[in-house]
C-alpha cells in the first residue's frame, strides 16, 4: 500500500544537495553513472571498500600517514578500517573554521543567548589542551566530563580530541551511582563537571554529587570544575579542584592535533543501563570522522554557513553526532533546559530567534506539540528551517501529518534512527526521495540493511528483523574491558553469525524503499504467534485525546498462557473511564486487527523513561515477570524513577 505523500524537494533543492554532487564527482572521476539514489545505495552497498575509499577521496581526509588497504575483510567484528593511516578527528573540525565567523550558538531555559566565534573557541581548545598536556594527559588517557549542554562541552571534547586522549560524558541529571557505573569502567585521569545547573525554572545543586563521584574514582589526578549554577561554587569543594576558567583565563597555547591510528578510540558511549552495567561503547577516530562526514553532508545535507540544532544532553549519542556540523562548516546550535519551560513553545521561539535551518528533536516531543495542539508555524516565524529531523522513537504518520500542517508545509522531514552503538543513523533522509507519511526514507549509503524473516530471509513488505549483513567504520571496535569481544558479539552477532542484529522491526516498502521501524524486538508482542510491534499500539493510542502517554507490554506466563495490559497516564490527571477504554479498544480493531486489543488497560501516573527519552518496555516487562529489581532496572539512569513503584506493587497481583 502507498503511503501519503507529504513533500518533495524542488529540483533546485536536489541540485544544491551533497548527494548531487558527489553523484557528478563519481561520473568524472571514477566513470560512475547512477539513474537514482537506490542504484547509487546498492553500489554502495555491494562495492563496500570503494564506496568506503570514495568517502575518504571525495572528502579529501587528511591523512598524516596513508593506509595499506581499506578493509582488512568483511568478518565481522573483527575486521579493521584504513590500517596504517593516521588522522585526527578534531583537525577536520577546524577545517572550514574562519576565525570572525560564529562557530557556536548556545541558549538557555532562562532566555540566554550567546554567540562564540571560531577564534574564541580555538583559543579556549588551545588552552585546554595545552593544560591538559601540562598535567600528563597523553594520547589514549580518558577525560571524562558531567556537564550540561553548553559550549564549555565542545570546548573540552575539541581539546581532549585534539591531543588524542579519550573523551566520555554524562549529563548532571544522572545520579552518582549511574555515572560511576560508567566511568569506573574506563579509570579517567580527569574529571571536568559543574556546580549544577538549571531545569524547568528550578536550580539543582550538584556538589555532593559531584564529590561522591571523585571518591568513586581512584584514578582521578585532577578535577576540573565550572561555576555554572552559582559563581562561587569553587567554595563548596577541595582546594585542590581546578576552576575551568582560569585555566581560560591564564594559560594559553596554540592549537595543534596529535595524529592518531584510524582506529584509536575517540570516545566512549554507554548502552541504556537500564538492567545492569552500561556496555562502554568504543568507537575510533577514522571510522567516526568517515560516517558522520557522509551522514551530515548526504542525509542531513548541512551547508557552509548553516545553523544546525539537536535538543540533547551529553548523555545522550547525539551530542557527540552534533558535533559533527563543524565538518560541513557549520554553526553547531546548543540549548539547555527543559524543552517546554517557560511554555512548550520554547524551542520554536528558540528557533525563530537564533535563525536554525536543521532542527533536531525526538519523536515524542513532536508527538508532545501534537497531543498539546500547538501550532508554530501560526506564532513564529521558522522562514530559517529548511529540514526538521526526528529519532529516539518511532515517528507516527499522524505526527508526520502535524509537522507539514501545524509547523511548516515546506520542510524537509527526516525521521531516522540508529543509535548509540554506531553513533549514526542506519536509515534516514535523502534529498532525492519525496517524504511519505510514516516513513523513513532510506537505507543511509553503505548500510547493508534488510529485514529478515523467522527463517533469516530478506523479506520487503513485511515485519522483519533489523539485520546489517557488511561492515561500517563507525561499528564499535570493541567494548572496554570485554574480553576476546564476548560481550560485543553476544550484543549483536548470536543471532545471525557474521551479521549485526540491531534488535528494531522494521518493514521494507518495495514501492518507495522507504521503512518503517516497529519498535525494539526485544520488546515485541507476541500474540498467538502474531508479532506485533510497540509502535504500533502506541500509534492508535495517540488518537485518543484523554491520553497523554502509554506504555504496552506482553507477558508469557506458565501453560502457554498471554497476559498484554496496557497503561495509561491520563491528561490532567482526570481518571480513565469505561468510554476511553471502550475508544482505545475500537481504535486498536479499526486501524489494525482484535489481536492488538490489550487484555486490560491500567491508568498510571506515570510511563518510565531512560534519561535519553527511551520508553522502558523491557525493564517494566521483567518487573512484572517477577525478576529481581537489581536484575531488572537500574534506577539511576532513569529520569521518573518513581513512576516503576506503581509496576513494582503491581507485579504481585499477577
Amino acid at each position: 500500500m502507498m503511503s501519503k505523500k507529504l513533500w518533495e524537494g524542488s529540483k533546485q533543492f536536489k541540485e544544491h544537495s551533497h548527494l548531487h554532487d558527489y553523484k557528478l564527482w563519481l561520473a568524472t572521476s571514477k566513470g560512475l553513472k547512477f539513474k537514482n539514489y537506490q542504484e547509487l545505495w546498492q553500489w554502495s552497498v555491494t562495492e563496500v571498500e570503494d564506496f568506503w575509499e570514495s568517502m575518504w577521496n571525495y572528502f579529501n581526509v587528511i591523512s598524516h600517514k596513508p593506509y595499506s588497504k581499506v578493509l582488512s575483510s568483511h568478518q565481522m567484528p573483527d575486521c579493521k578500517w584504513f590500517e596504517g593511516a593516521t588522522i585526527n578527528y578534531a583537525e577536520h573540525l577546524f577545517r572550514k573554521a574562519k576565525d570572525n565567523e560564529t562557530a557556536i550558538i548556545f541558549g538557555n531555559e532562562a532566555g540566554i543567548n550567546q554567540d562564540i566565534s571560531w577564534l574564541e573557541l580555538k583559543t579556549k581548545v588551545a588552552s585546554l589542551a595545552t593544560y591538559f598536556k601540562s598535567i600528563g594527559v597523553t594520547k589514549g588517557d580518558r577525560v571524562v566530563a558531567f556537564l550540561p549542554n553548553i559550549p564549555e562541552a565542545t570546548i573540552a571534547f575539541l581539546a581532549v580530541n585534539s591531543i588524542g586522549a579519550i573523551w566520555s560524558s554524562t549529563s548532571p541529571d544522572f545520579g552518582s551511582e549511574s555515572v560511576v557505573d560508567r566511568f569506573a569502567q574506563i579509570e579517567p585521569k580527569v574529571l571536568i563537571a559543574v556546580d549544577g545547573y538549571q531545569y524547568n525554572g528550578k536550580p539543582y545543586d550538584k556538589s555532593n554529587i559531584v564529590n561522591a563521584i571523585v571518591d568513586a574514582l581512584p584514578t582521578l589526578k585532577k578535577v576540573l570544575v565550572l561555576p555554572y549554577l552559582n559563581t562561587n561554587a569553587l567554595d563548596n569543594f577541595p582546594k585542590h579542584y581546578e576552576n575551568i576558567n582560569h585555566i581560560f583565563n591564564t594559560v594559553s597555547g596554540e592549537l595543534t592535533f596529535e595524529p592518531v591510528a584510524f582506529n584509536h578510540p575517540i570516545w566512549v558511549l554507554y548502552s541504556s543501563g537500564t538492567t545492569g552495567l552500561p556496555k562502554a561503547i568504543v568507537h575510533s577516530h577514522g571510522g567516526i570522522l568517515l560516517e558522520h562526514l557522509k551522514y551530515m553532508a548526504f542525509h542531513n545535507d548541512v551547508h557552509e554557513g548553516e545553523r544546525f540544532f539537536w535538543f540533547s544532553t551529553t548523555g545522550w549519542m547525539m551530542w557527540n553526532f552534533v558535533q559533527a556540523a563543524f565538518l560541513m562548516g557549520a554553526s553547531i546550535v546548543l540549548y539547555d533546559g527543559s524543552p517546554t519551560y517557560p511554555n512548550f513553545n520554547a524551542l520554536w521561539k528558540f528557533s525563530e530567534d537564533v535563525k536554525i535551518a536543521h532542527f533536531g528533536t525526538s519523536a515524542p516531543y513532536l508527538v508532545a506539540c501534537m497531543k498539546k495542539g500547538l501550532m508554530p508555524k501560526a506564532e513564529f516565524d521558522l522562514y530559517s528551517i529548511r529540514s526538521i529531523s526526528s529519532t529516539g522513537a518511532p515517528l507516527p504518520p499522524e505526527a508526520f501529518d502535524y509537522v507539514y500542517a501545524n509547523i511548516k508545509d515546506d520542510v524537509w522531514l527526516c525521521s531516522m534512527a540508529g543509535g548509540t552503538d554506531v553513533c549514526t543513523a542506519f536509515v534516514g533522509g535523502v534529498p532525492e526521495y519525496a517524504v511519505h507519511s510514516g516513513e523513513i526514507q532510506c537505507r543511509a549509503l553503505g548500510v547493508s540493511l534488510y529485514a529478515y524473516d523467522d527463517h533469516g530471509n530478506p523479506v520487503e513488505d513485511q515485519l522483519g528483523e533489523m539485520v546489517i549483513d557488511k561492515p561500517m567504520p563507525s561499528m564499535p571496535i570493541y567494548f572496554w574491558n570485554d574480553t576476546d569481544n564476548k560481550r560485543y558479539k553476544a550484543s549483536y552477532f548470536e543471532h545471525y553469525p557474521g551479521k549485526w542484529r540491531h534488535g528494531d522491526f522494521i518493514r521494507i516498502n518495495s514501492k518507495t524503499n522507504g521503512l518503517v521501524i516497529y519498535g525494539r524486538s526485544d520488546a515485541t508482542l507476541n500474540r498467538h504467534g502474531i508479532r506485533i510491534g510497540t509502535s504500533e499500539i502506541y500509534r492508535a493510542v495517540n488518537k485518543i485525546k484523554a491520553v497523554e502517554d502509554s506504555l504496552i507490554v506482553n507477558l508469557e506466563l506458565e501453560e502457554g498462557k498471554h497476559y498484554m495490559p496496557l497503561f495509561v497516564k491520563m491528561k490532567n490527571s482526570a481518571k480513565l473511564t469505561d468510554e476511553v477504554k471502550s475508544q482505545i479498544n475500537n481504535q486498536l480493531k479499526k486501524e489494525y486487527s482484535p489481536r492488538h486489543v490489550p487484555d486490560e488497560i491500567i491508568q498510571v501516573d506515570d510511563i518510565p523513561y531512560t534519561i535519553s527519552g527511551k520508553k522502558m518496555e523491557a525493564p517494566i516487562k521483567k518487573i512484572l515477570l517477577g525478576m529481581s529489581l537489581e536484575k531488572s532496572i537500574n534506577f539511576d539512569s532513569m529520569r521518573n524513577p518513581e513512576s516503576v513503584q506503581f509496576f513494582i506493587e503491581f507485579a504481585t497481583q499477577i
